[in-house]
């Protein structure tokens, strides 16, 4: 937990170079960490890297539904279905 919220500390401060190691090594925990895939797709759209977010929006998807939370899960493909053409 500590360590997400190191993460979300650097991204608030738009600070991604350092807070994409700490999302990644999270999402690559066991069981993933489900809302990291959700902040770093956050982190992605404003960087203007949309097909990157919508990978990592799917991914996280699957393993929320993995993981019985449905509320994150909602939440990412709302997201999703925002982003509709944009990067195309």
């Amino acid at each position: 937990m500590l360590q997400y919220m190191l993460a979300m500390e650097f991204d608030s401060e738009q600070n991604p170079e350092s807070s994409e190691p700490i999302y990644r090594k999270l999402m690559g925990g066991s069981p993933p960490h489900v809302d990291s895939y959700f902040r770093l797709a956050q982190q992605k759209v404003r960087q203007d890297e949309i097909e990157n977010a919508r990978g990592l929006l799917r991914d996280g998807i699957e393993q929320a539904r993995q993981q019985g939370e449905a509320h994150t899960a909602a939440e990412m493909s709302e997201l999703l279905q925002s982003l509709g053409a944009l990067g195309e």
